[in-house]
């Protein structure tokens, strides 16, 4: 079993973003063992990009000042490596094709892969587009992980029920990322109509940025993410609220 599913099978996961480089290497070193200790099952390793289409405000901001940092691919992967010497959680890079496309797919997963990353998530890669990711991913031992939102149509919710590993991305919205006070009315039916069509775990982000949200939504499925406030959190706030947060969150999710 992978890490992936054998963190999904324990329990109501919680998946945690982090932008890797925000606000520091040192400070991405630092907070990713400490997230997975304070309770957190996953982490995504955000890779930097100057136009992250699916990011909101807040994350934007934390890639460019990554960018400014001097992060590159390349130092995600050596960030990585020195993080899966520290933790055992599953780690995905989130990230954006172009940057995957130019450092060459087959490099990239092998790169991935030897530093201990679990999955790859491509929001702007769709299934159609992403046999040859999906291949090289397979053949490293590694999960591409699909996005599917509130509008998808059947044949959409098909597709990517069919062609995702891992579990499926479910996004709230039909939007960017980014901490909303209120989540859309309505999402449970869109929760239900794709449980109906996989038996992949079904994680839910975008959006979600306190604990009765987190309740919210485990409730409806098996893991949640949270990235925008966990990265308002990392810069200018003490290390205390952060870890209070996460544990607020922790609480949520087992209490469902």
């Amino acid at each position: 079993m992978s890490r992936i599913a054998s963190a999904l099978a324990k329990r109501k996961a919680l998946i945690t973003y982090v932008t890797v480089g925000y606000p520091s290497v040192e400070a991405t070193l630092d907070i990713v063992p400490a997230l997975a200790g304070w309770g957190c099952d996953m982490v995504e390793l955000g890779i930097p990009f100057s136009d992250p289409l699916a990011d909101g405000a807040t994350i934007q901001q934390a890639s460019h000042r990554a960018l400014l940092n001097g992060v590159t691919p390349e130092v995600c992967l050596d960030v990585a490596s020195k993080l899966r010497q520290k933790t055992d959680v599953p780690l995905l890079f989130m990230t954006y094709y172009n940057p995957v496309f130019s450092f060459g797919l087959e490099a990239f997963c092998l790169g991935s892969a030897e530093a201990g990353i679990d999955g790859l998530i491509v929001p702007d890669l769709p299934p159609e587009e992403g046999y040859a990711l999906e291949g090289l991913a397979s053949q490293s031992g590694m999960d591409v992980v699909y996005l599917i939102a509130p509008n998808s149509s059947e044949e959409r919710v098909d597709l990517v029920a069919r062609r995702s590993r891992g579990f499926i991305y479910i996004v709230t919205v039909t939007g960017v990322t980014g901490a909303r006070q209120q989540l859309p009315a309505g999402f449970e039916d869109f929760v239900a109509r794709v449980r109906k069509r996989t038996t992949l775990p079904l994680c839910v982000g975008f959006g979600i940025s306190n604990a009765d949200q987190a309740r919210w939504a485990a409730s409806l499925a098996d893991g949640v993410i949270v990235g925008s406030r966990i990265i308002e959190l990392l810069d200018g706030h003490p290390p205390a609220e952060l870890r209070e947060f996460v544990g607020g969150m922790r609480n949520a999710l087992d209490s469902c």
